[in-house]
């Protein structure tokens, strides 16, 4: 029975989590970005959410999108809508960036609120089709869920610990690369310590003065 209400709260989280609302000024540009591995699947839905103010004065604001990838590689780019989808599986591990800025800068324009909703891996699948498919429901299919729910979670453990694995490499490198820096300056320093000393030497030797 807990495992029930903790698989159905994990479920409503991650469905919950996933929505956003974001203010979006006149001028400048506002992104979104996320972390994600190679191989899987991003969804995404936005649209323009209107006010009062815009209804009174018979207005609709359009806003411009454009996602990029961790490479720069352009994903999705529109302008002047008031809504969007864009759909991608992802070829590069980083970070995705979308970003959403207003299309008209007259004086005196308002700001708008866009909703996004952002699904990433097991969350973008379209279970109503695959129980359409499996023939399967109730039980059935939110074990299904969790299974997908596990190796999504067992997928992002592998990546985090690559991820891990390359950075204690990179610090390593770093660490051995400042160590040898170091090192070098140690040894100038004292160099040029025994040249200064050699040099008073010599010059005093020469002034007869030891």
């Amino acid at each position: 029975m807990e495992l029930c209400k903790l698989v159905l709260l994990l479920l409503t989280v991650m469905t919950v989590a996933e929505a956003i609302w974001m203010e979006l000024p006149t001028s400048g540009t506002k992104c979104l970005s996320e972390d994600i591995h190679s191989n899987v699947v991003v969804l995404a839905d936005y649209s323009v959410i209107g006010d009062e103010e815009h209804a009174q004065a018979n207005v609709v604001p359009t806003i411009s999108v454009k996602v990029t990838s961790p490479f720069g590689n352009n994903l999705h780019h529109k302008e002047n809508v008031t809504h969007g989808q864009f759909a991608f599986t992802t070829t590069e591990a980083g970070n995705y960036l979308a970003c959403f800025w207003m299309d008209n800068h007259a004086p005196g324009a308002k700001a708008v609120t866009i909703g996004i909703d952002w699904k990433t891996g097991i969350s973008a699948k379209d279970w109503e089709s695959v129980a359409r498919k499996d023939k399967i429901e109730g039980v059935e299919l939110e074990l299904v869920k969790l299974e997908g729910i596990v190796q999504a979670i067992h997928e992002n453990l592998e990546y985090l610990k690559d991820r891990e694995a390359v950075m204690r490499e990179e610090n390593e490198k770093t660490n051995a690369r400042v160590a040898w820096l170091s090192i070098m300056s140690l040894g100038i320093c004292i160099a040029a310590a025994v040249l200064q000393v050699f040099y008073l030497k010599n010059f005093f030797r020469k002034k007869k003065l030891i």
